[in-house]
């Protein structure tokens, strides 16, 4: 293994280093690279957006609800 530090692409801060699984020939091979970046500040932040999200909107009637019948 490599001793370099692992850093977000998109903030430059340090990550930690996670392992993850790629099939090779038939066999699980593990790669390393950098994980989630925990800087909430990040485009890469794994946690929730800090844009405050609209609220569902009631669903609308289906369309023969108001229509009388012949």
């Amino acid at each position: 293994m490599d001793s370099q530090d692992q850093v977000c692409p998109a903030c430059g801060q340090s990550v930690e280093r996670v392992v993850r699984r790629h099939k090779t020939l038939g066999a699980w091979v593990p790669v390393w690279g950098p994980g989630p970046c925990r800087n909430p500040d990040c485009a890469r932040y794994p946690g929730p957006s800090r844009t405050r999200e609209a609220p569902p909107s009631a669903p609308s009637p289906p369309e023969s609800a108001g229509r009388p019948t012949p």
